[in-house]
């Protein structure tokens, strides 16, 4: 397992494997304290599917996995599975709000095409998965 601490200032720091946005943190935060789960992070994960070829997931979780990423930014614990971190490198955790509704994003500097829900993305070199999961935007 890899533990990552970002520091609270934004300063010159190393290539960060994943971060998450002030906004995105403060709902994080809230949904974590909500929770009743000590110790739980978020994690962010990738699945096949979509019409784009993989999803985006998030999940509260308080198990830290052999092989895990843990990187703590703006107080937030987010957690990628190794099979993940490729994918989301140099991602970043948002919170957007609109007039839709609100929910989490993911902006990925790894995303070569996204489908118009932006819930799935393509990446240059990176073959669509097929099998169970696989889908449209309206799968999930």
């Amino acid at each position: 397992m890899t533990v990552t601490s970002l520091p609270e200032s934004r300063g010159e720091v190393p290539a960060k494997e994943i971060s998450i946005s002030e906004f995105g943190a403060q709902k994080a935060l809230a949904i974590l304290a909500q929770s009743g789960k000590e110790n739980a992070g978020v994690r962010v994960f990738i699945k096949s599917g979509g019409c784009s070829g993989y999803q985006y997931g998030m999940a509260i979780d308080d198990r830290e996995l052999e092989g895990d990423t843990i990187v703590v930014d703006r107080g937030v614990k987010l957690l990628v599975d190794r099979m993940s971190l490729p994918l989301l490198r140099g991602s970043e955790v948002d919170f957007v709000e609109n007039m839709m509704g609100g929910g989490f994003t993911v902006h990925n500097p790894n995303a070569t095409s996204s489908c118009g829900c932006g819930h799935s993305f393509r990446t240059d070199g990176a073959q669509a998965p097929d099998g169970e999961g696989s889908g449209g935007c309206g799968s999930r």
